[in-house]
């Protein structure tokens, strides 16, 4: 009986041309929505933290780095 090799893996290729990989590569990104607000991250522990005002509580929202 043959064994399969996973598919699951990421191959060499898909892995070099990765966005994590390209810290310089810019993608445009169009969104309409209510507000807007521009924030720094603060270092919050072992990962990053934005306030946002409480009205927003419940609402959805999304975070696109710009930098």
């Amino acid at each position: 009986m043959a064994t399969a090799k996973n598919s699951n893996k990421k191959t060499e290729d898909d892995e070099k041309n990765s966005a994590a990989k390209l810290p310089n590569t810019k993608v445009k990104f169009e969104i309409y929505g209510e507000e807007m607000i521009e924030k720094r991250v603060k270092a919050s522990g072992n990962s990053g933290r934005v306030y946002l005002p409480p009205n927003w509580v419940g609402h959805r929202v999304k975070i696109i780095r710009t930098d």
